[in-house]
């Protein structure tokens, strides 16, 4: 079996594993903010973790706020700049997670917020000078994504931090689909927060980390106890943030595999176009994740693939949604002008650093039978 899903969301990394077999086994277990020796020793396990979290992702310690993901992260983040703030203009791109989109689509319906949207240049890639373009004294907030989740391909993220510091705009980062596949520094990027999740990267379901150059700035959307110095309230998932620092320990002692990876998947995507001439890779030219393929097959649905692929063992997904079996081009594509015929036919392969390289010969194999076979059959 071939799990290739990563973007989705990665399996249990093996460290991950083996931590939390031993830790079960042999605690401590309690509440981490309790007083007494049990709950000080699971504070110094979690504060530990916050120690080694922060040192990976280039933050300080009082940087690093545990919650439960990325989409409560950027709900945070979008609270926190938005509250009782007399600006009124959201500016994001056409390529965000839907994640960032409702946030930018709730404070537009319920708070009277203007929505502005950055236009996507044909390579993937967002259009700084339409971005520049559209910022205004009136600007609240800014909100583009590090890489893409579809696409695979990295964003100018550092440029847009310089050209909203420039212009005293707090600028949010969804690394979402960033950290864990490539290094990221949270004091370089220059972005005022920056989110992550833990199942993207093999850590726990349910945990992530909310990064905040200024975390006075913050604003608790969950109130409770005054956990997390105020900033979110809860006891604290202490065992899913351990696994937190475990896998980005992992990420940090195997970087050496991004290089194998992006090495195999250049090879991959050559080969399956040398293959197949009509085949189109989604952003090709610009610069993406080493584990990210978005492949299309011009009038080959998207999803017959997928379905073909899973009977041979292989996990891939696609953006491609059914309405009455009619399959759409997704936002991010349409926002890049991607036609139709293009659009309903992509797959995305997603691996991640503990992936062996070596499936993307099974995958190419998979994928050539696939084609062979659907293009007798040409759906559209």
């Amino acid at each position: 079996m071939i799990y290739a899903d990563y973007n989705g969301s990665a399996p249990i990394c093996k460290d991950v594993r083996e931590y939390l077999i031993k830790r079960l086994s042999e605690g401590p277990f309690a509440n981490p903010n309790a007083i007494h020796y049990m709950g000080s020793k699971v504070l110094m396990a979690m504060e530990n973790a916050r120690s080694v979290c922060a040192k990976v992702l280039g933050a300080d310690f009082k940087q690093v706020i545990f919650n439960s993901g990325a989409t409560e992260g950027l709900s945070q983040a979008f609270h926190s700049v938005l509250h009782k703030n007399p600006k009124k203009e959201i500016i994001i791109s056409g390529i965000e997670h839907s994640a960032v989109v409702n946030c930018a689509k709730y404070y537009q319906q319920d708070f009277g917020c203007t929505v502005k949207i950055v236009k996507t240049q044909a390579n993937g890639i967002i259009d700084l000078e339409d971005f520049k373009a559209q910022l205004t004294d009136d600007t609240a907030v800014v909100c583009i994504m590090a890489a893409n989740n579809e696409t695979g391909v990295i964003q100018p993220y550092q440029e847009v931090s310089r050209i909203c510091n420039d212009n005293q705009v707090p600028y949010i980062c969804d690394t979402t689909q960033f950290i864990g596949k490539t290094l990221f520094n949270f004091k370089t990027s220059g972005a005022d927060y920056a989110v992550m999740s833990g199942h993207k990267i093999g850590a726990m379901t349910g945990t992530g980390i909310l990064l905040a150059k200024d975390p006075t700035t913050l604003k608790p959307i969950i109130i409770g106890g005054g956990q997390e110095r105020g900033y979110r309230g809860g006891t604290q998932n202490y065992l899913g943030y351990e696994t937190l620092a475990v896998a980005l320990n992992y990420f940090e002692k195997h970087l050496d595999n991004i290089e194998a990876i992006n090495s195999k998947r250049i090879s991959f995507e050559k080969e399956l176009k040398k293959r197949f001439p009509d085949v189109v890779i989604i952003g090709e030219d610009s610069p993406r994740l080493a584990s990210t393929t978005y492949v299309s097959y011009p009038g080959i649905h998207g999803q017959a693939v997928q379905i073909e692929l899973e009977s041979q063992d292989i996990f891939v997904t696609t953006s491609s949604a059914c309405s009455d079996n009619e399959p759409v081009t997704s936002k991010v594509l349409k926002s890049m002008n991607v036609t139709d015929d293009i659009g309903r036919g992509v797959v995305r392969i997603s691996i991640g650093l503990c992936s062996d390289p070596a499936m993307y010969d099974t995958i190419l194999d998979a994928l050539t039978k696939t084609y062979e076979k659907l293009a007798k059959i040409k759906s559209y």
